[in-house]
């Protein structure tokens, strides 16, 4: 049993340490591939609806890293926590919000309103989850890992929150980007710490 859950939890770590590799290759690709974007006037998900390469290639890296990460969160972080409810609920939280990211990239800005729904569904559960996460490592005395984990949070809730009461960029790319990097810092981090344990 001992070595089952020691193969699931190298499977979900690999697999998160390999999530956001994919995304962001193929954010860039797709950003390459389309001189018209612009960080402050666009979204990310811009690059989803355009023609040629750029529509396929982003749409692919969103859905190909979701379910990377999926496998993070169910094979990672599940057998990670054992039998903590606490953490088995954070979990499946974060699970839920890579199920959106898996969705965002099926249900491009041609399907309106899905695609703000699930877009809206990731930015706000990630951060949710981790929140919960945190009281987790806080209770098994990892303090460290809790505290980053609570500033990972904040991070990727910071620039959503100082868009919407100062309107610093006129679409929402950056805070996107800043906001998933945050989250993808986090899975490599937790992908390490599970490697090691």
């Amino acid at each position: 049993m001992t070595g089952s859950r020691n193969i699931y939890q190298r499977t979900g770590a690999a697999s998160g340490l390999l999530a956001p590799i994919v995304a962001f290759i193929f954010i860039f690709i797709a950003i390459a591939s389309s001189p018209q974007f612009n960080w402050a006037n666009n979204a990310l998900s811009d690059l989803g609806i355009k023609p040629g390469i750029t529509g396929p290639l982003f749409n692919f890296g969103l859905f190909a890293s979701g379910l990377l990460v999926f496998n993070f969160a169910i094979f990672g972080l599940f057998t990670y926590f054992g039998k903590n409810w606490v953490g088995k609920t954070g979990s499946a939280v974060f699970a839920a919000a890579t199920l959106a990211l898996m969705a965002i990239g099926v249900f491009n800005e041609n399907f309106s309103p899905t695609h703000y729904f699930v877009s809206v569904a990731f930015f706000v559960l990630a951060p949710i989850s981790l929140l919960i996460l945190a009281g987790v490592f806080v209770l098994a005395q990892h303090k460290r890992v809790a505290f980053f984990t609570v500033a990972v949070g904040v991070v990727a809730v910071s620039p959503w929150l100082l868009l919407f009461v100062f309107n610093y960029v006129p679409n929402v790319a950056i805070p996107e980007f800043i906001s998933g990097l945050a989250i993808s810092m986090w899975v490599i981090v937790i992908s390490i710490k599970m490697l090691k344990t």
